[in-house]
């Protein structure tokens, strides 16, 4: 199985992981939108930083989430 097929699959059934990756999404529309800007405020750097820390720690939970599954498969 390869990583897209276990992504989808746990997609379709741990909710965990589905969480994960909804709110992983939500944070990169996020990160577009300040991206577009053309000058940032220091309130909107400190949420853009605060934004890739999250994305990152949800990507991180996601394959820890598919490592885990299959070493138990």
């Amino acid at each position: 199985m390869d990583e897209k097929e276990l992504k989808d699959l746990l997609l379709r059934e741990n909710a965990e992981f589905r969480r994960a990756h909804d709110d992983h999404q939500v944070c990169e529309q996020a990160l577009a939108t300040i991206r577009g800007k053309a000058y940032l405020t220091p309130a909107e750097a400190d949420e853009e930083r605060e934004l890739k820390k999250k994305k990152l720690a949800l990507k991180d939970r996601m394959y820890r989430l598919m490592s885990d599954y299959l070493r138990t498969r």
